[in-house]
């Protein structure tokens, strides 16, 4: 079996203020992870045990799961929700499906009910309060999903509520501008898998540099139009924290790079784990 080259697992640490946020959830540790594509190939079983075991260390009071755990066969979610039921958080563990979640017509109904039989809770354009009523989980369709319909859901909310949005593709948050958004968690982006020191995300400098490269070539270069399946409009936020500003004030997007690999493989673009305090 091929192994696609990947890079030692990061924790990213991060703080991010919420406008609102009650006293008693301050110091709220939220862990994030995405992307598994677990498959027997796109994911190393050490490398998923190893993200498992310091998600638990750090302790989390949720641990949220932003979408595509499987590739395209969605079988291997039983495998997977079999390791996945040894995370462990106060408030318990929430995840929303990303677009290979969807890949056959009975993939959503396999993966959800895989998940739930181990106690993870599935949202799919819901609300939960695993933290108490005064800070809303809204967990979206993924955003290439026909049952892409934010606005029911969003509306329903309380302005004065503060909420953290799941949603699978960081290309949501251009739609999601239309409503208050704390803190946006995504993923499928893997980071670009290819970073460039200095320069970063091979994607995103392609994509930016369009203008600069004759269009004959485009057919030939990845991450233009012509050859590679488009993955997200707005590269520049394929990882990291990112701050949006719309007409209601200011929304918050954090894209997480993912565990899972594509060919050919990452570089200095490590699969992540990441640990987010609310503050």
């Amino acid at each position: 079996m091929i192994k696609i080259l990947s890079e030692p697992l990061s924790i990213e640490s991060l703080n991010v203020k919420i406008n609102g946020l009650p006293k008693y959830l301050q110091n709220t540790k939220i862990v994030q992870l995405s992307d598994f594509h677990y498959d027997g190939l796109l994911l190393a079983e050490d490398l998923l045990a190893q993200a498992i075991d310091f998600t638990n260390q750090l302790k989390p009071d949720l641990i949220v799961l932003t979408g595509d755990f499987v590739t395209h066969n969605p079988q291997p979610i039983y495998q997977l929700a079999k390791q996945l039921k040894h995370l462990q958080s106060r408030a318990g563990v929430y995840a929303i499906l990303g677009n290979h979640d969807l890949y056959y017509t009975h993939s959503q109904t396999e993966i959800t009910k895989a998940l739930t039989g181990v106690e993870i809770e599935v949202l799919w354009n819901q609300i939960a309060y695993p933290l108490g009523s005064h800070l809303a989980l809204v967990g979206l369709a993924d955003f290439w999903s026909p049952e892409f319909h934010p606005a029911p859901v969003m509306n329903s909310l309380d302005i004065h509520i503060p909420r953290i949005v799941l949603s699978h593709n960081p290309d949501s948050a251009v739609v999601l501008q239309n409503w208050r958004v704390d803190l946006q968690l995504s993923g499928h982006t893997h980071g670009g898998q290819i970073v460039i020191p200095g320069v970063g995300s091979l994607p995103n400098w392609i994509s930016s540099s369009r203008h600069k490269i004759p269009e004959l070539f485009w057919p030939w270069i990845p991450f233009m139009e012509g050859k590679w399946p488009k993955v997200v409009e707005n590269w520049q936020w394929s990882q990291g924290l990112h701050q949006i500003t719309t007409n209601l004030g200011t929304n918050q997007l954090y894209v997480n790079r993912g565990l899972g690999t594509f060919p050919p493989g990452r570089w200095y673009c490590p699969p992540e784990v990441t640990a987010i305090t609310l503050v």
